[in-house]
Formats: C-alpha cells, sequence, structure tokens
C-alpha cells in the first residue's frame, strides 16, 4: 500500500513540474525579437515573396514616356488636334505654356494618357506632321522593383502583426513602450513603401508625353519685315546714342567752361609772345 501511495505522489509531483515549465516557456515567448532577427525575416519574406510569384503569370510593369517637338503652320489647329485626341483617349492635359522667342512662338503641352492609349495617342498627334526636330519614346520595365516593394511591404505588415499580437499579451509597461516603439518605425516603413507603390503604379497605369510644337516668325510677315525692323531698330539706336551724348555733355558744363576759358588765356599769352 505505501509502494502504491509512494507511486502517485511521485506522478503528481512529476505533473506540476512539467506545468511550471510550460508556464515559463509561454513566459519566455513574451520577449520581444531582436532587431536583427526581425530584420533577417523581413529579408527572407521578401526573398520569398518573388519565389511564390514566379509560377504565376507576372504582369509587367512598364512605365511609358514620350517627348515630342514638332514644327506647324497653325498653332490654334495643331492644339485642337491635340485636345480632341486628349478626350477620345480619355487623357488629362496636366501642364499647358505658351510663349514667344525671338524666332518663333510655341505651346508647350504635359499630357497624361492611359497606357493602353499610348501608340493610338501618339499616331493621332503625329497626323500631319511633316517630320519631328525631336521625337523620343522610352519604356522602363520597373516589374522586379514593383515586386519587391510589394513582397517586403507584406513581410512589415505582418511583421506589424506579430508586434500587435506581443503587445495583448504584455504586463509590463517597458515591455510596452519598446512594443509601440517597434510599432511605430514599422507603420512608417509600411506608409512609406505604400506610397512607392502608389507612385509606381501611377507611373504605370497613366503614361507621360510632353509636346512642344512651334511656328516660325518669320512665317507670319516674311523676310522683308524681319530687316525692315532690325534698320529702324538701328535708326532708334543711333538716334539714342546721339541724344546721350549730348545729355552728357549737359552733365560736364562747368568742366567745359572752365576748359574753354583756360584755352583762351593759353592762346592770348602765345599770340603777344609771337609778337
Amino acid at each position: 500500500m505505501k509502494t502504491v501511495l509512494l507511486f502517485l505522489m511521485f506522478l503528481l509531483s512529476s505533473s506540476s513540474c512539467k506545468k511550471a515549465e510550460a508556464e515559463d516557456m509561454s513566459i519566455s515567448a513574451m520577449k520581444l525579437p531582436s532587431k536583427e532577427k526581425a530584420s533577417a525575416n523581413d529579408n527572407y519574406a521578401a526573398l520569398d515573396a518573388p519565389q511564390k510569384t514566379e509560377d504565376k503569370n507576372i504582369e509587367q510593369k512598364i512605365i511609358k514616356t514620350g517627348n515630342l517637338r514638332f514644327e506647324t503652320n497653325d498653332l490654334e489647329a495643331t492644339y485642337s488636334q491635340i485636345q480632341s485626341a486628349v478626350k477620345s483617349h480619355n487623357a488629362i492635359i496636366q501642364n499647358d505654356t505658351e510663349g514667344k522667342n525671338y524666332e518663333s512662338v510655341f505651346k508647350n503641352i504635359t499630357v497624361r494618357v492611359p497606357s493602353k492609349n499610348f501608340d493610338l495617342f501618339l499616331k493621332d498627334i503625329s497626323k500631319g506632321v511633316a517630320y519631328f526636330d525631336n521625337k523620343e519614346i522610352s519604356s522602363q520595365d520597373v516589374t522586379e522593383e514593383y515586386i519587391d516593394i510589394d513582397a517586403r511591404l507584406k513581410a512589415k505588415k505582418v511583421l506589424e502583426v506579430r508586434y500587435l499580437e506581443l503587445l495583448k499579451k504584455a504586463n509590463k509597461v517597458t515591455e510596452m513602450l519598446e512594443i509601440e516603439k517597434q510599432l511605430s518605425a514599422i507603420r512608417e516603413e509600411i506608409e512609406a513603401k505604400e506610397g512607392q507603390l502608389r507612385y509606381m503604379q501611377s507611373q504605370i497605369s497613366m503614361s507621360t508625353i510632353t509636346i512642344e510644337f512651334y511656328k516660325t516668325v518669320a512665317n507670319e510677315g516674311g523676310a522683308t519685315i524681319s530687316y525692315g525692323s532690325k534698320i529702324w531698330n538701328a535708326i532708334k539706336s543711333g538716334f539714342n546714342g546721339i541724344s546721350s551724348f549730348f545729355i552728357g555733355l549737359l552733365t560736364i558744363w562747368p568742366f567745359l567752361i572752365i576748359l574753354a576759358t583756360g584755352f583762351y588765356f593759353i592762346r592770348k599769352r602765345f599770340k603777344k609772345k609771337t609778337k
């Protein structure tokens, strides 16, 4: 009988020890992951994400841009043609400026057009253009960069969830403060990466085209008027120069009187010596 009682007491003591060890393990689980470990987990998650998407059909992320410059015989007609193309292809005019220099009058327009309509829009605004002074079309593949940022963003969000779970289990104020500090840094990184993705997606979905078209001044008035204007400007400049000369003389009239008086006396004395 004693042997049975001793055996039961041994079983109870061993079970209580195992329970205590389990509690210690649950408490130790509350320790925050080190920054190095969290950063490593973040990097591993970011590296694993692209590998998971290799088997899927990945949509390419292309940023298209265009830069055109050409001469036209009618600024308003060309401008109306561009406006019609903007409406037809659901584009928007982001910037519209005009100006005039010595040789020409010009318009400079920046258009955002849906990437799927990029080629058709270029075709419509190029109608009637004999040749382009400048035509630059570029396509930048940012698929890898986009996937990398997206993967890192997902890893940061997973890490945020882990810290939120730890915050619920934290009992000490110091632990809470440390977790809140880490959460604040993680949320800042999440917002930054989300901003990067939004900007990239905007550039991907809406292409940017800069269009500059101009008309030379000589076409409006002819070469004769241009040379006549130059001659008239030269005459006016000469007249202004003479006027400035006389005005300058008036400002130094006292010195001129002194010089004239001195010259008079010197000449008079010279005449006396010759007699």
